[in-house]
């Protein structure tokens, strides 16, 4: 089949002409409930469905797009909007705060307690925190909080911590952390300016409602990096 001869009309009862789809398209209104065979796998929310409409063959199509297609008719999706939330959330890395301290008169030594944790931990890195977003007619609230910081030690370890972490006191003496700790078996005498390179990567988890739908999006890749150096235990 071959779309009818001469122009099409941009517009019709069936929607928007899209040259992509070589159809009129709209959304399905409402949209169908989750776990309906015409999400194709998909959930709503992420994405959304349209009508197809084929003037040359009559036929009428579902299809699912993540984006809304040029000229459909369609405003952003509800996860754009929530998008939208999280932008004004100004959501960042931790400030780190480890013991021993970064710096080139602190060193620590093989076989001692390393101590990590988020230092001042507020709304914008680790959460939780709320926004809203209001954009073609639809308003979202997103929440979102840390799910867990990942600290690559720089040796080769990979520490993966639930919480914020317990801040070091001198008091503590050579007690390991209770939440979020590492040892290092080697010294960083052979590491890029003899200290090891430690970055914590947060990986948020933010939920939002609105136009009665929810979703969840992750958050990976902020972090923050700093150095540490570790002597060996010398005879």
């Amino acid at each position: 089949t071959h779309p009818p001869p001469g122009p099409v009309p941009c517009s019709s009862s069936a929607g928007h002409w899209s040259n992509g789809y070589h159809c009129y398209i709209r959304p399905i209104k409402p949209q169908p409930p989750a776990g309906d065979p015409i999400w194709q796998g998909h959930e709503p929310g992420d994405g959304a469905l349209y009508d197809c409409y084929q003037p040359q063959t009559g036929l009428l199509i579902p299809i699912w797009a993540q984006n809304p297609p040029p000229n459909s008719g369609a405003g952003p999706s509800p996860r754009e909007v929530a998008q939208l939330a999280i932008d004004r959330m100004r959501l960042s890395a931790i400030n780190i705060g480890i013991a021993p301290e970064p710096g080139p008169d602190s060193v620590g030594l093989v076989g001692m307690p390393v101590w990590m944790w988020a230092k001042a931990p507020d709304d914008h890195t680790f959460g939780p925190i709320t926004a809203s977003a209001s954009a073609g007619g639809i308003t979202i609230t997103a929440t979102a909080k840390v799910l867990h910081v990942t600290w690559d030690m720089g040796d080769g370890t990979e520490v993966v911590c639930d919480t914020a972490g317990s801040p070091y006191k001198p008091s503590y003496g050579r007690k390991d952390s209770p939440d979020c700790g590492h040892t290092y078996t080697k010294s960083s005498a052979r590491e890029t300016g003899d200290a090891y390179t430690v970055t914590a990567t947060s990986s948020w988890v933010i939920t939002w409602s609105g136009a009665g739908q929810t979703g969840t999006i992750r958050l990976n890749g902020l972090n923050r990096s700093t150095q540490i150096r570790i002597g060996g235990s010398f005879r």
